[in-house]
């Protein structure tokens, strides 16, 4: 390798953790590199519409995430879109990060790689991925304008995107595995107020089959654990996945302890067992991965990492 650029810090990852770690840590005066290896913003850049972010209601996901990069780029940190490959920790202490387009060091790194859906588990999932099963309905919702939909899912994000889906499908059928939604009463409610939406509880989805494209269900009443089949013509409906997510955090495993949510553990600065080594976002163990949360991460690790820098220096 022919040079290693250094930095004070780096960041990795551009959603709202890690954007908010990067403005805290240039305006404190840190030389921070950020690297993304997609659009900023993470998850949030999927979703048509964030509601309960304070003081900026019905703000595109996508356009939320890339005002918070482009707010850390005014403060002075510096962008790279590209791929991480690896991540070491020297005898020096300071941590090497391997990319696609080149290396960088700094002595404090902030990792904020957040978490990826979680596939809901029935057979043919895989293989019908693209081809019928989808997980963003942002991305694909507008290949079934006027088709049948069915959701997968009983939380915050189902119903998130059901509502989505409900204002470009002729039909939105949630499938829900309990005998509730898990989501807050009031979403619940205007998701079902639309007309075009109903409910399946004690529901799941056990197999797809099809040719090209999804023909035929199979569902299974979790109460009686019967099955039942239902066939539709191909490319006439689609099933949209919302089931939950699961940390990313392969590119530090040996660096830090995971809980037994996937998620890592951290303390309350957002510091890991690996000095210098902090964790924020969706990818930490926490009960609540909201956009709120993440940026308030963000800036507790933007925070612990310039006082790490600052105790080396001395």
């Amino acid at each position: 390798m022919d040079s290693i650029t250094a930095y004070d810090a780096i960041v990795i990852g551009a959603g709202p953790a890690g954007s908010t770690a990067a403005l805290y840590a240039a305006r404190a005066s840190l030389d921070v590199l950020v690297i993304e290896q997609g659009m900023p913003g993470g998850q949030i850049a999927t979703s048509d519409m964030v509601d309960n972010y304070p003081g900026i209601p019905n703000v595109s996901g996508a356009e939320l995430g890339q005002k918070m990069l482009d707010h850390a780029e005014s403060a002075g940190a510096h962008v790279e879109y590209t791929m991480v490959t690896s991540i070491s920790r020297r005898d020096d202490g300071r941590y090497e990060v391997v990319t696609d387009s080149g290396a960088f060091e700094a002595p404090a790194l902030i990792v904020a790689t957040g978490a990826t859906p979680r596939t809901a588990g029935f057979v043919g999932e895989e293989e019908f991925r693209g081809r019928g099963v989808s997980y963003c309905a942002t991305c694909d919702g507008m290949f079934y304008r006027n088709k049948k939909v069915f959701v997968v899912g009983g939380g915050n994000s189902a119903c998130e995107e059901g509502l989505f889906l409900s204002r470009i499908a002729s039909e939105v059928v949630m499938v829900v595995r309990r005998d509730e939604f898990r989501a807050p009463r009031g979403r619940v409610d205007r998701l079902l107020a639309q007309k075009n939406v109903s409910v399946r509880f004690s529901t799941s989805i056990v197999e797809v089959t099809g040719t090209q494209l999804l023909e035929r269900i199979v569902f299974r009443d979790n109460v009686s654990g019967e099955t039942s089949v239902e066939e539709y013509p191909a490319g006439s409906f689609g099933i949209f996945v919302f089931t939950g997510n699961d940390p990313v955090t392969e590119l530090v495993h040996a660096l830090v302890d995971v809980a037994a949510d996937g998620g890592v553990v951290t303390d309350e600065d957002m510091a890991t067992r690996t000095p210098g080594l902090f964790c924020a976002g969706d990818m930490r163990s926490k009960r609540l991965r909201q956009v709120v949360t993440a940026a308030s991460d963000g800036a507790i690790a933007g925070s612990s990492a310039y006082a790490y820098v600052e105790g080396l220096a001395r």
